[in-house]
């Protein structure tokens, strides 16, 4: 019996390319340039799985006209807001992702972010590089003490306990949380954690808010121009979760005028544009997506695909099916 033919839609690790390539009969994007809508559409045709990344896009449109070959989605990523899971299931296509496997990598990031903006770290590596800095001064590049502050999370997942537990027992930080559903009061106490009824309540008492939300219709642009003027004046946002929770042209708005004092951001609305207003502040620190980047983290969200599609097409159940 013949292979089952994959496409990766960019590269991925040379040790998880080998496994797949023993495995299956697969095509590799080697110029590792974006694929159009277009070219994903074609591939759903020609190949019996399609492995793509969070920055495709696999609208209703890529799944329209029939003749789709493709049986699986194996999603190098958790986040999957960028498939169109509806049309996707229409097709009779079993999707995946990769849970679990980047928990620590992406709350560090998250804790890099907060440090860096808090401390001004940005602001002091480019005034470095330049040869701008004078020397040391009692009032130079005052940033924001964080050990004792509070910290509030959007979405207590398994990202935002590992932030929480950072926070709390590595920096002393009072850690507040907002989550759709119910935490168990104990489960949150052993991260330093207790829950807040509503957005507005952890918004209004954290001095950095974080968010480790998913992304998609329901939080599109959950932080917004309200919720900003909600934050204290002194406060900093962060996002290691998905661009589009945050208004984008809303935070660069708050941002210029002093509404929130700044932010830590890893992703972003229409990635890889970064708004020149954006990149332009001073107050902003800002990372290209580096939540999952270590060796060991993107090794295991790849073998993570390799596991889904092997039990696909030997008949088993994925472990990691979203739809």
């Amino acid at each position: 019996m013949p292979r089952p033919k994959i496409l990766l839609t960019r590269r991925w690790p040379s040790a998880v390319e080998t496994v797949l390539s023993e495995r299956f009969d697969a095509t590799f994007n080697l110029e590792d340039l974006p694929m159009s809508t277009d070219a994903i559409a074609d591939a759903l045709r020609a190949y019996d799985a399609v492995l793509p990344t969070v920055s495709d896009k696999l609208p209703a449109s890529v799944f329209a006209g029939g003749a789709i070959r493709t049986r699986i989605l194996g999603n190098f990523g958790v986040g999957y807001n960028h498939i169109d899971i509806a049309a996707a299931k229409a097709q009779g296509i079993a999707v995946t992702n990769t849970p679990g496997v980047l928990t620590d990598c992406t709350a560090d990031i998250a804790m890099l972010l907060l440090l860096s903006v808090a401390r001004r770290g940005g602001e002091g590596e480019r005034q470095i590089r330049a040869g701008e800095w004078k020397g040391w001064c009692p009032t130079h590049m005052i940033g924001t003490k964080v050990s004792g502050k509070t910290v509030g999370i959007i979405g207590f997942g398994r990202i935002g306990k590992a932030f929480a537990q950072r926070c709390h027992f590595g920096f002393g930080m009072d850690v507040v949380f907002y989550n759709r559903s119910t935490v168990d009061p104990a489960e949150a106490a052993r991260y330093g954690a207790r829950q807040l009824s509503t957005v507005e309540d952890v918004l209004t008492a954290a001095d950095f808010v974080s968010l480790h939300c998913p992304g998609g219709a329901e939080n599109r642009h959950l932080m917004n121009t309200a919720r900003f003027s909600a934050m204290k004046p002194g406060a900093y946002l962060i996002n290691t979760a998905r661009g589009d929770v945050v208004d984008e042209a809303a935070l660069i708005a708050a941002l210029e005028r002093g509404v929130i004092r700044g932010a830590g951001l890893d992703v972003y609305e229409a990635e890889p544009h970064v708004p020149d207003r954006l990149r332009a502040l001073e107050n902003v620190v800002l990372l290209p997506h580096l939540g999952s980047a270590t060796e060991e983290t993107r090794n295991a969200m790849g073998m993570k695909v390799v596991d889904n599609i092997t039990d696909f097409f030997d008949g088993r159940e994925p472990p990691d099916r979203v739809a």
